[in-house]
């Protein structure tokens, strides 16, 4: 039998988006060679850190959305190989970084960080070389912790903020300086990660890649009615609204170690802006890296199974990676106007 001109559209429509996954993966040779060609930035931060070889992701799930419309991938349980990831990124000898903050004072978050830790130390890049940053206002309230041969903790003081809104703008600023300092020297690939959080399962080298984000798990349902962007027009952050493509939580994000610092350095810019100008966001940085977000987009998403909200019913999700610690605060979740449920194709049983 013949190909069909609907057949041939089709094969012609799996190569493109099958080359496109290939090139926007971080083992991509075609990505090495585009950025060796390219005018290196004018900065010590432009050390290449992308990987050489490929790994196509493995067939596609039929009940998620995999791939956003700038054909970025999108992370589900069911559409990687570990395995063959592992073995990639061990041949480059890489080191990643987790930076997270514990204040004392105020939401007392100094309580989270034995368990976050004990949990990170398990499930985060399981076998390969993490630098665990922690910013603490309260260092000699940390207990020892033991940690894995290839994992080093770094507990750095931080001076305590007078109001916790203040404490995500001063995160923003304190990482991009420690970039520029010191962390660019360090990593090649850095993830901020809220410290009130356990991981349940491994998160591995599936996450890496320049620019990377979580879609919030608010994204997938449609309980909430309120407002899921900045829409203040007189803020940094502001989106207008019907322009976001995806929400993106602020509790987990990262990428290579150049692009962090830009990310940070832009959000903070925008920050200080908006306080300089008598203006705060709601959810302060989380609605400037989703500004920020819009006009850079992520090479690589992360589906809400890297954040998965408690209080959302766990049965749209095979894998529960990272979830929130519950605690006594008037701290909410995110409002989530227009956000539609666009993750998933089908109805999951």
């Amino acid at each position: 039998m013949g190909i069909t001109k609907v057949h041939g559209l089709a094969i012609l429509l799996t190569a493109g988006i099958t080359g496109a996954i290939w090139y926007h993966h971080p083992f991509s040779p075609a990505r090495d060679r585009e950025h060796a060609a390219s005018p290196a930035e004018g900065s010590v931060l432009c050390r290449k850190t992308d990987l050489d070889e490929t790994s196509l992701l493995l067939p596609w799930r039929q009940d998620v959305l995999v791939l956003t419309p700038w054909l970025a991938p999108i992370v589900w349980e069911g559409t990687f190989n570990r395995d063959i990831l592992n073995a990639q990124y061990l041949q480059k000898n890489l080191v990643t970084g987790v930076v997270t903050f514990a204040v004392e004072k105020s939401l007392r978050y100094v309580q989270f960080i034995e368990g976050f830790m004990r949990s990170a130390n398990k499930y985060f890049l399981a076998g390969h070389h993490v630098n665990f940053y922690l910013f603490t206002d309260s260092p000699k309230k940390i207990s020892h912790l033991q940690m894995a041969p290839e994992n080093h903790l770094f507990v750095i003081p931080v001076q305590n903020d007078r109001r916790w809104q203040d404490i995500p703008t001063s995160r923003m600023d304190i990482i991009s300086s420690y970039i520029h300092s010191q962390f660019q020297y360090e990593v090649d690939y850095l993830y901020s990660v809220d410290v009130d959080v356990q991981l349940l399962a491994d998160i591995g080298v599936e996450i890496i890649d320049a620019l990377v984000a979580t879609i919030s798990s608010w994204q997938i349902t449609s309980q909430i009615e309120n407002n899921d962007h900045e829409t203040h027009p007189e803020s940094q952050a502001a989106i207008p609204e019907g322009h976001g493509d995806f929400h993106y939580s602020a509790s987990f994000y990262g990428g290579s170690v150049s692009e962090v610092y830009k990310l940070t350095r832009a959000c903070s810019e925008g920050l200080m802006e908006d306080r300089e100008n008598g203006i705060e966001a709601w959810w302060h940085h989380e609605r400037h890296l989703n500004k920020y977000l819009l006009h850079h987009r992520p090479t690589r998403l992360l589906s809400p199974e890297y954040y998965w909200d408690t209080e959302l019913s766990p049965s749209s999700i095979q894998v529960k990676r990272m979830c929130p610690v519950r605690k006594d605060s008037s701290r909410q979740a995110p409002e989530t106007k227009n956000v539609k449920p666009l993750l998933f194709t089908a109805p999951l049983n």
